[in-house]
């Protein structure tokens, strides 16, 4: 059984006008395509913090989750960066999407262009308890491929 949807408030910047709002393309979507409220051409390695028009009131408790749009990245090799992008409940401002080129070519983003994804997820506060020692496990302190073969 699917939980009942969240309800995110979403304010309309002056600049987002005639834009949609961020809205799932299908029923099984689980991101919302954003669109982008201005144009820009990214050079080869360039990157940009691109509007969008909107600034959202998420609920306490949970985070809305910035993610690329992989027809982008396969095509043109256009990305977001700091994937997933974290957007917090306390935050008012205007959601921007980090793109980076990593393609050869310049990408041109137009106005009104599907750019990334937002994806509510809740979110799980932790305590930290600052210890002498850790348990032990089979992997140990191997990391960053010590599982490969």
């Amino acid at each position: 059984m699917t939980p009942a949807p969240i309800r995110i408030a979403l304010l309309r910047l002056p600049h987002g006008e005639g834009l949609p709002p961020p809205a799932y393309a299908t029923d099984g979507a689980a991101g919302m395509d954003v669109v982008a409220a201005e144009a820009v051409t990214l050079a080869p390695g360039a990157r940009h913090a691109v509007a969008t028009g909107y600034a959202m009131a998420i609920p306490e408790g949970y985070e809305v989750q910035v993610r690329p749009r992989s027809g982008l990245a396969l095509k043109h090799g256009v990305t977001c960066l700091n994937t997933p992008g974290t957007i917090d409940s306390d935050y008012r401002g205007e959601v921007k999407v980090i793109l980076a080129n990593l393609g050869e070519a310049p990408f041109v983003v137009n106005r009104g262009d599907r750019i990334a994804q937002l994806v509510p997820a809740p979110v799980q506060r932790a305590t930290l308890d600052m210890v002498e020692t850790l348990d032990e496990t089979s992997r140990g302190s191997g990391g960053f491929g010590s599982t490969g073969r």
